[in-house]
């Protein structure tokens, strides 16, 4: 396992972390098996993977891994987010400065940790300027409870307002070959201002692990009908050419698809990638993808800028 410095801090993030909503249950990833978490974990832990990320919003995400890493805190780097809070069926954001300090509060409980190695902001919130915020995360910071201070689903724009105020450790985006947008717009500004990049939705909720072999059929509530836009139409057909080529070159690499579209992302600009996992099979399978090495001319095939991934 390969790891790699966050930004400017003394983080060392392995180059594969472990995502946590779908170990959150609910309607988004349907039901969860405690045993299922705590192998998994134990399975990450155990393959090298150094941190894990979740959040309050997902469910019994952070409970659950609390219980998982209990004992073995030192051995892991635990993130976590604020902003989005449940309010009935809906979704509000919220990131007053009394609110995100009770839902700091309540993610270390439910961690069963004193502090938090990365806490993030997970998205703006209208009402909240951003000022306010970082200067609450800032004396959060102060006093122990976390240890560096990272953004998600920021524009350029967006983490350069925030790191004139405080010192912005990550920023966290979606970043695949289905939908690398959001991670090359900020590439510019995260290289200007030593911030590291972290990729989150890398598998694009495992549609380029090749799973899927003809548009599924989710209930409507599942996060992969209304967070992942692939699974339906033009989108779903289009998508399939580029799963078919990643697996040509999974297939000429000898490793799993989802190993190759993880190492597509760490090769062209992330620090450390997010991928779920529900069972140890999976984490191992998904950890290759962390010390594969591609060629100039793969990356080009998997992008398809070119109509042959053989390397020369």
């Amino acid at each position: 396992m390969k790891y790699n410095r966050l930004g400017r801090t003394e983080l060392f993030l392995s180059a594969m972390g472990l995502g946590g909503w779908s170990f959150g249950g609910g309607l988004d990833w349907g039901k969860t098996d405690e045993k299922d978490v705590l192998n998994t974990v134990s399975a990450a832990l155990d393959a090298g993977i150094n941190w894990m990320d979740t959040a309050p919003i997902y469910g019994e995400s952070e409970a659950l891994i609390g219980r998982a890493v209990k004992g073995r805190r030192q051995q892991v780097l635990l993130a976590s987010k604020c902003g989005l809070v449940k309010n009935g069926s809906w979704t509000d954001h919220d990131l007053a400065p009394q609110a995100l300090i009770r839902q700091l509060e309540t993610s270390l409980s439910r961690l069963q940790t004193d502090y938090l190695d990365l806490y993030q902001i997970h998205y703006l919130d209208p009402k909240t300027p951003l000022e306010t915020v970082l200067e609450t995360l800032t004396k959060l910071q102060s006093q122990g409870k976390i240890r560096y201070i990272g953004v998600c689903n920021f524009t350029a724009d967006d983490l350069r307002q925030a790191c004139g105020r405080t010192s912005v450790a990550s920023v966290q985006n979606e970043y695949s070959l289905l939908h690398p947008q959001k991670g090359e717009a900020v590439f510019p500004a995260c290289r200007e201002l030593g911030v590291g990049f972290i990729g989150y939705g890398t598998l694009c909720g495992g549609i380029l692990s090749g799973k899927y072999k003809k548009e599924p059929n989710f209930r409507r509530a599942d996060a992969r009908n209304y967070f992942y836009k692939c699974y339906r139409g033009p989108a779903f057909e289009e998508a399939c050419k580029t799963v078919l080529r990643v697996k040509n070159v999974a297939q000429e690499l000898g490793v799993p698809p989802g190993a190759v579209a993880a190492a597509w992302a760490l090769t062209t600009g992330a620090a450390s990638v997010l991928v779920g996992a529900r069972t140890p099979e999976q984490v191992h399978q998904n950890a290759l993808g962390a010390d594969l090495a591609l060629s100039a001319q793969q990356l080009l095939y998997l992008e398809g800028k070119t109509c042959t991934c053989l390397m020369k």
